[in-house]
């Protein structure tokens, strides 16, 4: 938990487990940590963990089992496995943002920016993702001389 991020805890927790669900890191049938578990391991609040988990159950992606626990009910998206081609290319991606002189700041701003391009809103004016990038912002991160 980043306690000086500006996003509240519950919504840290959230964040997490979805992007566990995403990675395959928590798969169906999978249980969650007790809330008890989670606030000797965070010192967070109960109430904190047990909201967090509520809006997991409210969005389907947990269930509640009566003196069980709270289960994983479903995935979410299939990011690819920590060998694939995609996630090493990644990788190289953001060591050469890293080498050009990007924090980590930087480099999550111009990701989402490429996103947006990428994965347009469904309803954003544009609507199609065929228009190419800017091809000004790739040179830096090409493996050139950033400066």
């Amino acid at each position: 938990m980043d306690r000086h991020s500006g996003v509240a805890t519950y919504v840290q927790i959230v964040q997490q487990t979805k992007q566990a669900l995403r990675l395959g890191l928590l798969r169906p049938g999978d249980r969650l940590p007790t809330a008890r578990e989670v606030v000797e391991a965070t010192a967070i609040n109960p109430n904190t963990v047990l909201k967090a988990y509520r809006e997991l159950e409210r969005e389907g992606l947990v269930e509640p089992r009566r003196g069980l626990g709270t289960f994983v009910r479903r995935s979410l998206g299939a990011a690819p496995a920590d060998d694939s081609p995609l996630r090493a290319g990644l990788g190289a991606w953001a060591a050469q943002a890293r080498e050009a002189g990007l924090d980590r700041e930087d480099v999550a701003a111009l990701f989402a920016a490429v996103l947006d391009d990428v994965f347009p809103a469904p309803d954003s004016p544009s609507g199609h993702a065929d228009h190419p990038t800017n091809p000004s912002s790739k040179p830096a991160l090409q493996g050139g001389d950033p400066s």
